[in-house]
């Protein structure tokens, strides 16, 4: 029986709309604040459940069919719990809902509730979706990647294969207009609806730490802040009515709040509960029902949106939020913990305000938070892309540049993500899906665990390896230590919460890889999220699909692009690896899915990853003696050198050679090292060297290339250069500012750019540094005069290396400075009318008189009115200290001398 008096909802006055643009466009963007009844009313009344409403759209014969895809597993059950209690039902019958590893849905079934990857990997098994009328994606304005995704592949669906497809993007924020845009058509945006939500008004209390507190780092939060956090929590249990929501950054800081709140010494009474996607399903079940005592409710991001939460007139925000980021360079991923933006904290304040006034405690002064990002980064823009590059190319458009997305994939992550799916023969050369691609995109896990669980499978048996891939796909927590092996014996002994996911996981690890072993698509109900069989058939899309025509059986099972082969040979450490031999088995599996991270031991608990990567074990870890390890979790705090090992297995160098076969090279490598040239010959896994010795007669071009490169990192200041040689270089240098083409750049840069066209010879002669050194740079600068120019018989006049006095001496110019220099004892230019010039006559001299000691009496560009002005003063000043040296009245006419009266 409908519950009608529980219908009455916000929403329910812009249903009639949403129907009718519906019905006239297939399309339309819903906007609704949390608790208007977006997730739970409108998918009712799109499946023509509620009588009231069937007057506003065509009339059909049945009901009509509808997804609604969430973010959240915890909101796909809330939201299927709900919308059966208001027809009176029990979920199952018409309402049904599908997760990772959990389907409740049955032939009656009208609208069923799934996760955006349960959705993802339909629309990849069945792109019609046939029977399906409907399909809502839910709170895109979180911007998850799946949800991107999928809605990308359902607006493919309806170009192509199913224009009369419903979709309804609803989001909790009123920034609908990119997502108008993007789902519209040639007739132009979506219709946009919005519902008014009834909120009552919130307080804002800007309640920041007594002191400063550190910002956070990673994934490090100062507990100084948690604990002030627990105090505003105080804080409002004693200023204010009704239920606390308060927001925390993840698991592990709820609990040490929890800790706080709880007990006989906090001196509250109230019920704390913890509210995250790893809570038990009783504990999330009593959070989202009304509390029979004063509850404080300490949760993620999940309860900003998702979910509503009855009895909330408080909210706490902790100021802090989780985002994926992915360092591509080495392969290490994490989440890390960022401060909210304004859009979210608005969706946490609305939360005290759905039932009555309510007040919000930030916890940051109001001074901070102008410095608060305005919205959260979109996932695709800083998440790892593996997944992700995997499903577009198994959609037949490997780059995804024929998806509409808000935002496109970084350049540089697709490239990495293509890279690892490469590895793993996932991709053919040209990116498109092989048949092992489209086996390990079935399995329902990250890519890399995906080919860990299908060669693992070979060579420990399909339980062993379902259960390390379980183990890797939620990490354990943090008392189950940072021994993997270790941590895979205490989950099957261990009666908490993890260790009963973990187990749920790994059946249905195990069961998906049966049914992915076969040739056809998983079946019914039993494929990896639960979502029913398929043909693998009658794949849609913008671009063509993925060809199964060109393949060749691979050696571990499965297909890869014809011409190629697979990179990894997993199966080939079956008959090493005993089953019983805890450390092996976790060690090759973990390997496997991070071959980039087998590590090998340089003392004192560190190690070299093959990604190049120095990782550190914590203190005390009993790891710390083993030669190899496969890091299965690392994270690098931001300016780190090294990564934080947090999960690994031992392995032997056997295993490290399996799992990442890809990575070893071997080969003569010739290169400049240590300030010299090295030649060996290397065997190297990634950046580990294996096995060195060295070379007595290396290839000549590469110890060529070793010398230049050791000339580029260390300038031609290995080169000797005399006198002559930086003369010369000053010279060209000049003539380059002044004159320009032909005359060539000698700057270093230019000179290192061009080393073989001066160079040349001496560096195919050279073999080590020593060479380097012998060679005068003079001789071989000389090949970058302008020869073919004819230019170059002109060098000696237009930057002249010495310059003839009126005493006749030769004195050398001074090409240091911006203006080239004549430096000569005053005597020695009597007579002298015109200051020399050079350079075609284009550059004066800048003539330093030097006294008869040979330091500057003056300076001058103008000889002739120096003789008439300037030379008075210093005739005055120096004949007195210099009486053997003539000083006429009058220079411009007196004999240039370079000896005093006396011998003259």
């Amino acid at each position: 029986m409908i519950r009608a008096d529980a219908l009455d909802l916000p929403v329910r006055t812009v249903v009639p709309a949403l129907l009718r643009a519906l019905d006239e466009r297939g399309c339309a963007v819903l906007a609704a604040p949390p608790g208007t009844g977006k997730t739970t009313l409108v998918p009712l009344a799109l499946a023509g459940l509620l009588p009231q409403y069937t007057e506003y759209s065509r009339p059909t014969a049945a009901p009509r069919r509808v997804l609604v895809a969430e973010p959240r597993r915890m909101a796909v059950r809330a939201a299927a719990r709900r919308m059966a209690w208001l027809l009176g039902e029990s979920v199952g019958a018409r309402i049904g809902f599908t997760v990772r590893g959990e389907r409740k849905v049955s032939a009656e079934t009208v609208v069923e509730v799934v996760t955006t990857g349960v959705l993802l990997q339909r629309l990849q098994r069945d792109p019609e979706l046939a029977g399906v009328d409907t399909v809502v994606l839910d709170e895109c304005h979180e911007r998850h990647l799946d949800a991107d995704t999928s809605m990308a592949f359902l607006l493919d669906v309806r170009a192509t294969l199913r224009p009369e497809l419903r979709v309804v993007a609803a989001s909790a924020t009123t920034d609908t207009a990119a997502w108008a845009a993007l789902i519209g058509s040639e007739d132009g945006a979506a219709p946009v609806v919005e519902a008014q939500g009834i909120l009552h008004p919130v307080a804002v209390e800007w309640a920041p730490p007594p002191r400063p507190v550190r910002p956070p780092h990673g994934m490090r939060v100062d507990p100084a802040l948690l604990e002030h956090v627990a105090a505003v929590v105080r804080r409002g249990l004693r200023e204010r009515e009704g239920d606390v929501l308060c927001f925390l950054p993840g698991v592990g800081e709820i609990a040490r709040v929890a800790g706080m709140l709880n007990g006989p010494a906090a001196g509250l009474d109230v019920e704390v509960l913890q509210l995250h996607g790893r809570a038990p399903a009783a504990v999330q079940d009593a959070a989202l029902a009304p509390g029979t005592r004063r509850r404080v409710l300490l949760a993620t991001s999940v309860a900003e949106s998702s979910l509503t939460v009855p009895g909330v007139r408080i909210v706490v925000d902790g100021g802090l939020a989780r985002e994926p980021r992915v360092d591509h360079a080495r392969g290490l991923d994490a989440l890390t913990t960022v401060r909210v933006s304004h859009a979210a904290a608005r969706q946490r304040a609305g939360r005290a305000g759905r039932e009555g006034p309510g007040t919000v405690y930030r916890c940051w002064s109001e001074a901070d938070n102008a410095g608060h990002p305005r919205w959260p980064a979109p996932e695709i823009s800083v998440a790892d892309l593996t997944a992700f590059a995997l499903q577009a190319a198994c959609w037949g458009d490997p780059d995804a540049t024929g998806l509409a997305l808000l935002d496109a994939p970084p350049a540089g992550a697709m490239s990495a993500a293509r890279e690892v799916l490469g590895a793993v023969g996932a991709v053919s050369a040209g990116g498109r899906a092989t048949g092992r691609g489209l086996r390990l995109s079935r399995l329902g896990v990250h890519p890399r665990l995906a080919r860990a669980l299908l060669d693992g499978a070979r060579a420990v048996g399909s339980r062993h390896a379902a259960e390390i891939v379980a183990l890797l796909s939620e990490e354990p927590p943090r008392d189950y230590g940072d021994d993997l092996a270790a941590a895979w014996r205490q989950a099957r002994r261990g009666g908490d919460g993890y260790a009963a996911r973990w187990r749920a996981e790994a059946g249905r690890l195990e069961s998906s890889l049966r049914q992915a072993g076969s040739d056809g698509g998983p079946g019914e109900p039993g494929g990896p999220d639960g979502s029913g069989g398929s043909n693998g058939s009658g794949r849609s899309g913008r671009s063509a699909r993925s060809s199964d025509s060109a393949r060749t059986a691979s050696p571990q099972g499965g297909t890869v692009a014809s011409g190629g082969s697979s990179r990894f040979g997993g199966s080939a450490a079956a008959s090493a690896i005993s089953s019983g031999d805890d450390d092996a088995v976790a060690g090759l599996v973990a390997a496997l899915a991070f071959p980039e991270r087998v590590a090998r031991g340089r003392g004192a608990g560190t190690y070299l990853m093959a990604s190049g990567t120095a990782a550190e074990l914590r203190s005390g870890s009993r790891l710390g003696a083993a030669g190899w390890l496969a890091i299965a979790v690392a994270d690098r705090p931001v300016a780190a050198a090294s990564a934080r090992v947090r999960l690994a297995a031992v392995i032997d160098e056997a295993t490290a050679r399996t799992a990442a076969a890809p990575l070893l090279t071997s080969g003569e490598e010739v290169r400049w090292a240590d300030g010299d040239v090295v030649a060996r010959s290397v065997e190297r896994l990634g950046a580990v060297e294996l096995t060195a010795r060295p070379l007595r007669s290396p290839d000549r071009s590469l110890v060529r290339a070793a010398v230049a490169e050791g000339l580029r990192r260390e300038g031609t200041g290995l080169l000797r250069w005399s006198r002559d040689a930086q003369d010369t270089r000053r010279r060209l240098a000049f003539l380059h500012r002044v004159l320009g083409e032909p005359w060539p750049d000698v700057s270093e840069s230019a000179l290192l750019g061009r080393m073989d066209d001066w160079l040349g010879p001496e560096l195919s002669a050279a073999r080590r540094r020593a060479d380097l050194e012998r060679i005068d740079a003079g001789g071989p600068l000389a090949r970058l005069l302008p020869w073919a120019t004819g230019d170059a018989g002109r060098f000696a006049e237009l930057a002249p290396e010495r310059i003839e006095v009126p005493s006749g001496s030769r004195i050398r110019v001074d090409y240091k400075g911006d203006q080239p220099v004549l430096a000569a004892k005053l005597q020695e230019l009597f007579g002298w009318q015109e200051t020399p010039r050079i350079a075609g006559g284009r550059v004066p001299l800048l003539v330093h008189l030097l006294s008869p000691a040979g330091r500057p009496a003056a300076v001058t560009a103008d000889l002739a009115s120096f003789w008439k002005g300037g030379y008075r003063s210093v005739r005055a000043e120096l004949r007195g200290r210099y009486p053997k040296h003539p000083w006429p009245e009058d220079p411009a006419a007196a004999a240039p001398t370079r000896r005093t009266n006396n011998r003259r």
